[in-house]
């Protein structure tokens, strides 16, 4: 009897360890969520399109991609 109820521990430990080590695995294969897109604009003089929270606007209300192109083109 004490043998019967050995066996049946570690039949449950195993598929314990089995359960929690395939969870792991499954983890592991999940690609990161992906950030939430941003609004791209154009820099009006070079052309470069970049993110609209990095650009710098101008007087004109137009986005550039940094200030020496701002001043630049007079905006």
């Amino acid at each position: 009897m004490k043998y019967l109820v050995l066996l049946a521990v570690l039949v449950i430990a195993y598929m314990v360890w089995r359960n929690a080590r395939l969870e792991r695995k499954d983890d592991a294969r999940r690609p990161p969520a992906p950030g939430t897109p941003q609004e791209m604009v154009s820099c009006p003089v070079c052309g470069l399109h970049l993110p609209k929270p990095d650009a710098v606007r101008g007087a004109d209300g137009l986005f550039y991609c940094s200030q020496e192109h701002r001043l630049t083109a007079g905006g």
